[in-house]
């Protein structure tokens, strides 16, 4: 079976001899940052798959911003080079919750709360960490947030 990593290598030499500039460009850039984290530290490590989706999250997530600041500064030819860097890593991250199961999650989890005796604004960051440890690295942390935040307003 291959690893995370070996599989972004043979997809970087198959974008390579088919001349795919922007996924040549993107993955070169996803092993760079892939690198870089191995060597961070006192001594090199090999990433396991977990946090080589990590990497790539974070690197999905600089393309993203990186868009939406050229798009606002009217660059609209380099927000589109983000955006396509930005979908070619996306093609190697796990679909993420859907808004109706992090909802459900989320309304779980502030009814736990609420039977505890937190509620309200105070219940916020327990109602966060009880939803990240539920779903993992299956929803961004914003969009968790923000499902909290609309769900105890809507509790009060």
């Amino acid at each position: 079976m291959t690893t995370l990593k070996e599989q972004l290598r043979a997809d970087l030499t198959d974008a390579m001899r088919n001349r795919a500039d922007v996924v040549v460009s993107t993955l070169r850039m996803a092993l760079a940052a892939i690198t870089k984290a191995e060597v961070a530290g006192k001594e090199h490590v090999t990433l396991s798959d977990d946090e080589v989706l990590g990497v790539l999250r974070s690197e999905a997530r600089k393309r993203t911003e990186a868009a939406e600041t050229y798009a606002a500064a009217g660059r609209d030819e380099l927000a589109t080079r983000e955006r396509s860097e930005a979908e070619v890593l996306a093609g190697y991250l796990p679909a993420e919750l859907d808004d109706d199961a992090l909802g459900a999650i989320v309304s779980e989890e502030v009814a736990r709360a609420a039977a505890d005796g937190v509620t309200g604004p105070k219940a916020m960051g327990v109602v966060v960490k009880a939803v990240r440890t539920r779903v993992g690295t299956d929803a961004a942390g914003g969009r968790i947030a923000e499902a909290v935040k609309r769900e105890l307003a809507a509790q009060s």
